[in-house]
């Protein structure tokens, strides 16, 4: 009996290990994955001049992510788009990232319900981290 149960605990280590290490990896390719899909779209569809210009003509969003300039890079959760995704995904999750995307493109969403949102989900570092990393994709720094 006292194999069996310690055979039986080995066994549960292993299965939570390997469980661990396909949602860890798994996550990180599958964000590594949607980075890079969502950059070459936005790319090769001239989205990212849209949206650079949407950005630049509404005031509201320039100051929004116009704080990221005087941001201290060392106190950030986190510093790579990748990296980024990866706490989007896990904090929101994919199929929620979509439904807002949706929203977002048929006019059912409005930004500040968008800011709101974020601002529901994220800490204020790792929203700071976000400006961050939207600013130097927008403006190539």
């Amino acid at each position: 009996m006292m194999r069996f149960l310690r055979n039986f605990v080995i066994v549960i280590i292993v299965l939570a290990g390997l469980g661990y290490g396909v949602y860890h990896f798994g996550t990180k390719w599958a964000s590594d994955k949607l980075v890079e899909v969502i950059s070459t779209e936005l790319s090769d569809s001239g989205e990212m001049e849209m949206i650079k210009q949407t950005i630049e003509s509404d005031p509201e969003l320039q100051a929004f992510i116009a704080d990221a300039e005087s941001v201290d890079e060392s106190k950030l959760p986190f510093t790579t788009k990748e990296e980024a995704t990866r706490v989007i995904i896990n904090k929101i999750g994919i199929s929620e990232l979509q439904d807002i995307q949706s929203k977002v493109q048929q006019g059912q969403m409005t930004k500040e319900e968008l800011i709101q949102q974020a601002e529901s989900n994220f800490t204020k570092e790792e929203i700071a981290a976000m400006k961050v990393i939207a600013y130097k994709e927008l403006y190539n720094r």
